[in-house]
This record gives C-alpha cells, structure tokens and sequence, in this order.
C-alpha cells in the first residue's frame, strides 16, 4: 500500500538516530599522554593524563576499545538524578527534561563502557522504567490527538521518531478540513446569482 510505504520511509531506523546521537559530547579521562586530534567535525585535544576532556561519542567509544580512556557518565547518568526522574515521570502528564539522545548515548555507554557506570544495573533498570513511562505516554497522546495537542515538550529522539509519521499526516488532514470548510461554496454562489436568459427580447428605440 502506498501509504504504508510513505509511512515506513518518514521514519529513522534505530541505528540511524543511534549514529546521530554519537555526535554528542561527553567527558573522558585519558590514561595517557596524546597530540590534538584532527577530524573534519573539529579538532579535540592534546590529552594529559588524568585531566578530564570533551569528545563527542564516538570518539569516546573508539578511544575506550583501544585502552586509551575511561568515560565519565553524565550527571543525568545517576542513580539519584534518574530516581526522580521517573517519580516525576509517573506523577505528571508532562515529559520531564531529559537529553534529546538519552536513550542512545545510555545504551552505547551500556554498550561500550559499562565498567565506567557506577551502579550500571541500577542505572540500566530506572532508564528502562523510565522508557516504559514514557512511552505509555506517547501512546495515551496519540489516543487524543488534535490539531491543539502538537506542542508536546522534551520528547527524546526516539519518541519523536514513533510519532512523526502519524503526526505529519494528521496535522495534514486536520489542514485540509479546515480549509474545505473555510472555502465558499462556488456552486450555491452560482445558482443564488440571477440568471440572464438568453433570448433576451430586444426593445424597439425607433420613434413611431
């Protein structure tokens, strides 16, 4: 089916907004010493070690594998921050603020660097409950949808990948409804215009 199609090619695939989020930054303590890094995306470094740097996340995984650092979690990484995270979660209608990416910057740093996480069961568990909330809350969303519902905040990357295609197409129909409403009507314009017969009889000006 066609709109099947167009719905399949609107959306990312799991590795496609995985290889986005790589491009995020995270801090690394390097285990040696190291010249700047030249890439294309930017240059990062030198390295000292033991002093604490900022490369994006592919950067950080590739030097992991080769022995090279150790990632430091981000804050929001935490037992304590993720805890709250998901009592606000289930308390509220709301998303709560969380990284566009968290999603994939926790699962390749589950991945990755699991040894670097303190708690990394713990950690794994609340981001896992925290997804399940989270997406109970895009489903119950989208049971309401209306043209007054699209101003949903702090959705993450992978919630908005579920909801894209659906959304487009509503908000399109909801636009197009409107707009035939909205439009006159040019067939009851034309049959209320007075008609002008054709064979219209001709007044004879001459004087008698």
């Amino acid at each position: 089916m066609a709109g099947q199609s167009d719905l399949n090619m609107s959306l990312f695939s799991p590795e496609e907004i995985e290889f986005m989020a790589e491009d995020e930054l995270v801090e690394i303590v390097p285990n040696l010493r190291m010249d700047s890094l030249n890439f294309i995306c930017g240059d990062y470094g030198p390295f000292h070690p033991q002093l604490a740097a900022q490369v994006p996340l592919w950067l950080a995984v590739a030097l992991k594998k080769r022995g090279k650092c150790t990632i430091r979690p981000p804050q929001w990484m935490s037992t304590e921050s993720l805890a709250q995270v998901l009592e606000l979660e289930r308390d509220s209608h709301a998303f709560q603020p969380l990284p566009f990416h968290y999603l994939e910057i926790s699962r390749l740093l589950f991945d990755h660097a699991r040894e670097d996480i303190p708690d990394m069961y713990m950690v794994r568990s609340l981001i896992e409950d925290i997804r399940d909330v989270r997406f109970h809350k895009v489903e119950t969303n989208l049971e309401k949808f209306t043209a007054s519902t699209v101003t949903w905040k702090n959705m993450s990357a992978m919630e908005v990948n579920i909801i894209r295609a659906f959304a487009g197409r509503a908000l399109q129909a909801f636009y197009k409804h409107d707009n035939e409403q909205q439009a006159p009507d040019t067939d009851r314009m034309l049959d209320k215009q007075p008609q002008i017969p054709a064979d219209r009889p001709k007044h004879n000006l001459k004087p008698r």
